[in-house]
């Protein structure tokens, strides 16, 4: 008898909610694929309008969010959940929740300061935790940077924006700085000459602001040629290669010995 009203409890439950609840899962799943099919589209047309990268992965990272919340809400109207039970769980779970999300609205607080102070942006190479990468991307908790080496750094923007950041692309050039060590029995004049020849036939190295070179330290077994030379930001780890490779080869050629060879 008990187990017969179970059953009936089951059957009526289905003829009543059951409609409901599969109408519910079918607006869920369509839903989840229209907001992919939208966000791919506005990808698109703001791509399509050039619109600065920082601000269009931001704006659709918060947009993907926001969309399937409302979903959310709206496929528990569909299925017949009560909203006042729904607002009493929140209610009562609200202070736990306001705990654990705590550091997570302090990253979503500190990516919307990112975006407005515009500290560094989409594709600029910055310097954080003693790393240097590519800003490949600006979400609204966290961002991503790509290292040089390869590898992929996800740094929540609370630290970002709390930390020191050392954007080092902004300026669109930087300042590369080379110390050559060269025996006392070496003429500094000659070395300085051969040293500035093989940096002025560089194609990686600008032509303005002027380079510097000269005599930057006086050891008890040599002394040291300061070389300061502008680059452009962007390729500065193989410009550096390039550089130091020339001025090795020419500064041999011209037989100017270097210690240690």
């Amino acid at each position: 008898m008990n187990i017969q009203k179970f059953y009936d409890h089951v059957y009526d439950w289905v003829i009543r909610f059951g409609p409901k609840f599969l109408v519910g899962l079918i607006v869920l799943f369509a839903g989840l694929r229209l907001i992919n099919l939208l966000m791919r589209w506005s990808r698109s047309r703001m791509q399509k309008r050039k619109i600065d990268a920082t601000i269009k992965s931001f704006i659709m990272s918060l947009a993907a969010v926001v969309l399937r919340v409302l979903l959310i809400l709206g496929v528990m109207q569909i299925m017949g959940i009560e909203m006042t039970l729904f607002t009493a769980l929140v209610g009562a779970f609200g202070v736990a929740a306001g705990l654990a999300l705590s550091g997570t609205l302090q990253n979503f607080a500190s990516g919307v300061l990112i975006m407005l102070l515009k500290p560094f942006k989409v594709g600029e190479n910055i310097t954080t935790g003693g790393l240097e990468g590519t800003v490949t991307s600006i979400q609204i908790f966290y961002t991503i940077v790509e290292t040089f080496d390869n590898r992929v750094l996800i740094v929540p923007n609370s630290q970002l924006s709390n930390q020191l950041i050392i954007n080092t692309s902004r300026k669109g050039t930087r300042r590369l700085d080379i110390n050559l060590k060269f025996p006392n029995n070496v003429s500094v004049k000659q070395v300085k000459s051969v040293i500035e020849k093989s940096l002025d036939k560089s194609e990686h190295c600008l032509k303005s602001p002027e380079k510097r070179v000269g005599l930057g330290e006086i050891q008890p077994d040599g002394y040291l040629m300061a070389v300061s030379v502008w680059v452009n930001a962007h390729g500065f780890r193989d410009t550096q290669l390039a550089v130091q490779e020339t001025l090795f080869e020419d500064i041999i050629k011209a037989g100017i010995k270097i210690p240690g060879l």
